[in-house]
């Protein structure tokens, strides 16, 4: 704990010890005020000023404080000050003290909070963020409610002091005026439940919940806004209607169909989306293939004296598109239509908040529905460098379609798609020259892991180039160049193909996004609310259109949450949870992670310990000649919680899966220590990371104290 934190906290406990110690509590019961009142008033009438000034300095310490006797002090500000005079100094005093309390609560704890509650304050602190001055508001007109537990926990959120201090002022009037004019009266009260009647905290109530119904009217004339120019189907010819047949959408409509409702999926290219046709499916087929190869040019490693082998660079392709068509009936039209779903092929345009028009072989109509579903995914992005467009360059979604191995390839983008394309035809035995416009590859890695993997990269003879922005591409002597700058100087690069994979851009248009006026985000996706809703809220969106991440398994995860909340959000609406997210990048080695890295928890001051397992000493990857990479895991500092997973190695995608469990459900290393794990297998190596924190969390004390009890034991 910080030193100043540490003073602040041994302040606050000594004035509260004194206070009980001393017994000051006295002083603050209707009885003693009752019987002090005339001498108080007495002073207050030769001291006015003074008289007030300590009677609001003693308010706010005893509400900054948190101690009992707040409502007796207020009652004494009716009975000496009157009633507008008290009221007035009640109103700002307990304010004061109350915000006081508040910017302690948080300076002393909310970091200590968010480092061992991260996932579960996520959130809370979006509904903070999104409601809490309602909340608040809410709060301080019902009595019932504590006030020092208000101002407490309220500190540990992100609402901002300003609005905390003129919420409560405002907030807090109805009931000090009601309290105060009880003071001006105070002869005739015997206790202090006497002075809120049943009905008149109904009245608080009702008068709290004001802002929270004012807040949902808003909501539904806002919706009635929103649909004012489009008129609502009588009667609807489906329950949800999902545009994309992707992961997101698939699942979505995998989802309506399995509560029996009527669900509609429209897709105008083909079923399984990009995840099957240009992405996941065809891309870990070629790297399975390419790995196959780096095996054997490493035969000597295995005690193989010579291993050789031909291969044909098209019918690698042809296998890629064989195991395409292999997976593809799990995402084909007949399946779906067995298990309910109504296929059509054609073209999607939303037309209505609950209509959409299809074009199709045989025509146009239009189908309505209660809901819809957007899941129309993403497309490379392809950047405006003055002359791509003269060039035949390849993106993940056309590199399927080579049918010859580039001799020269210039691969753009050191993230995930650039990462894996770049191994993959290195391997194959392209010459690749990888261009990162970052200073290293995989930024949003830890920078040991963009380092192993470039390592690796140029140990099979990559040409990594960090730091390179591409500026211009040129055709020079015939040959194909990128120009591209490096420290202030630029830098030819030839190259005979060239993949653009800086990323991927929402699909936004084409189909009555801009018509309709549905909102985008910052990121150019579909703007969508926590429970997977468009400022339309008949209208829903998932995967990639949606973001932040595009992962299918996020895709499918969104999916879930859009499908039921279309089909009954009018009972209940789930919140989308993102406090577990996984992902894995193909590279050799594999790189998984899930929850904070370091750079993560530097980033948002989260205090984390690190435990770090070298899969060098792991006996299954000695044996498999894979002894290299870690696992690293991110614990709350002095506890076994896990804030997040990073494996570096071979399957690390799948190693991880232990870890994404584990948070999922709140279990901790030590339990996974205890768990079973089989011998030799790389799994032991989550098994052996959790035994690296209990070393590292050995009593020591007690350990000293066995050593010598054990010695005695030998004595006697």
């Amino acid at each position: 704990m910080k030193t100043s934190r540490l003073f602040l906290l041994l302040g606050v406990a000594a004035l509260i010890a004194t206070f009980f110690a001393l017994d000051l509590q006295y002083y603050l019961t209707l009885e003693n005020l009752k019987a002090q009142q005339i001498g108080i008033t007495y002073y207050r009438l030769a001291h006015p000023m003074l008289a007030s000034a300590l009677y609001a300095a003693l308010y706010i310490a005893v509400t900054a404080l948190s101690l009992p006797g707040a409502t007796i002090l207020t009652l004494a500000g009716g009975a000496v000050f009157g009633l507008v005079w008290g009221t007035l100094i009640v109103s700002f005093a307990s304010t004061i003290g109350a915000t006081l309390a508040f910017l302690a609560a948080r300076f002393l704890l909310r970091d200590w909070v968010i480092s061992r509650f991260s996932n579960r304050l996520q959130v809370i602190d979006e509904g903070v963020s999104r409601d809490g001055a309602f909340y608040l508001f809410t709060l301080r007109l019902v009595p019932l409610f504590p006030f020092f537990m208000i101002n407490l926990a309220m500190g540990l959120t992100p609402i901002k002091t300003r609005t905390f201090y003129w919420i409560s002022q405002v907030g807090m009037l109805a009931g000090t005026v009601v309290y105060v004019n009880a003071g001006t009266q105070l002869a005739k009260i015997d206790s202090l439940s006497a002075i809120l009647s049943p009905a008149l905290l109904g009245s608080f109530a009702l008068l709290g919940l004001f802002p929270l119904v004012t807040k949902k009217m808003l909501e539904f004339f806002k919706q009635r806004k929103i649909y004012a120019n489009w008129p609502k189907p009588n009667h609807f010819d489906n329950n949800l209607i999902v545009i994309g047949a992707g992961a997101g959408g698939l699942v979505s409509a995998y989802i309506a169909a399995a509560v029996k409702a009527k669900v509609t999926l429209i897709e105008k290219h083909k079923m399984g989306g990009d995840c099957l046709n240009t992405g996941c499916v065809p891309s870990k087929a070629l790297i399975r293939s390419a790995k196959l190869l780096s095996h054997i040019k490493r035969a000597g490693e295995f005690g193989i004296a010579k291993a050789e082998a031909e291969f044909d660079f098209a019918a690698l392709m042809e296998r890629v598109q064989q195991v395409i068509k292999t997976v593809a009936p799990h995402d084909s039209t007949e399946r779906y239509t067995e298990l309910g779903v109504e296929i059509i092929e054609g073209s999607a345009k939303i037309v209505s908040p609950w209509a959409v028009e299809v074009t199709t072989v045989d025509g146009v109509k239009t189908i309505t529905s209660r809901a819809i579903v957007i899941a129309a995914g993403a497309r490379p992005l392809v950047p405006a460098i003055p002359g791509l467009a003269n060039i035949d360059y390849l993106t993940s979604d056309n590199i399927w379609n080579l049918s010859y191995l580039p001799k020269r390839l210039l691969v753009l983008g050191g993230g995930p798609i650039g990462c894996e394309l770049t191994q993959t035809f290195a391997r194959l035995g392209s010459q690749v020259t990888h261009v990162e416009m970052a200073p290293r590859l995989m930024l949003r890695e830890d920078s040991e892991v963009s380092y192993i993997v470039q390592a690796s990269f140029e140990a099979e003879g990559v040409d990594v180039k960090v730091n390179h922005t591409a500026k211009e591409f040129i055709v020079e002597d015939g040959e194909h160049i990128m120009l591209a700058e490096h420290d202030g100087q630029i830098v030819k690069i030839a190259f005979d193909k060239v993949l653009i994979a800086i990323g991927r851009a929402a699909n936004v248009q084409g189909y009555g996004v801009e018509e309709l006026g549905i909102a985008l985000s910052p990121r150019n996706t579909l703007e969508i609310n926590p429970f997977q809703q468009t400022n339309y809220p008949s209208i829903f969106a998932v995967g990639d259109v949606a973001g932040p991440y595009q992962f299918t398994h996020t895709a499918a995860h969104q999916a879930w949450y859009a499908a039921v909340n279309a089909l009954f959000g009018q009972f209940k609406k789930f919140r989308t949870d993102y406090s577990v997210i996984p992902w894995s990048t193909f590279t050799d080695p594999e790189v998984a992670r899930v929850g904070l890295n370091e750079q993560d928890a530097q980033a948002q001051n989260v205090a984390y310990e690190v435990s770090t397992y070298g899969l060098d000493d792991l006996d299954r990857a000695i044996a498999d000649g894979e002894a290299h990479g870690f696992v690293k895991v991110l614990t709350v500092p002095g506890k076994d919680k896990i804030l997040g997973v990073t494996i570096v190695g071979e399957h690390a995608g799948d190693l991880l899966a232990e870890f994404v469990l584990a948070m999922k459900h709140g279990i901790g290393l030590n339990k996974i220590l205890g768990t079973i794990h089989i011998y030799p297998t790389l799994a032991e190596a989550n098994k052996y990371v959790a035994g690296v924190w209990k070393r590292n969390h050995a009593p020591k004390v007690l350990l000293a104290w066995l050593g010598r009890y054990h010695t005695w034991r030998r004595k006697v």
